[in-house]
């Protein structure tokens, strides 16, 4: 993985703990945190949909919705944790 695919990674993540975090009920963690898990939650559905055999396209908006159903995961697993 180059620099560039990371940032851009990054970046999405960030957008998809955003987006996560509105669509999670309780509004997640706060925006800070929900970024946070958004970009490790970006990692998570890039692994787990590589896992289940899953293709969402590719391009910026195949990124974007794997990135968002991984922060989804992530934030539903950090909100088991915070209870």
């Amino acid at each position: 993985m180059d620099l560039t695919t990371l940032l851009i990674t990054l970046a999405i993540g960030a957008v998809a703990g955003w987006i996560a975090g509105t669509l999670m009920r309780g509004g997640g963690f706060g925006l800070l945190w929900n970024i946070i898990l958004g970009i490790i939650g970006s990692f998570v559905g890039s692994w787990l949909f590589g896992v289940l055999g899953v293709s969402s396209g590719g391009g910026l908006l195949g990124a974007l919705i794997t990135s968002v159903v991984g922060a989804v995961v992530v934030l539903f697993v950090a909100g088991l944790f915070r209870r």
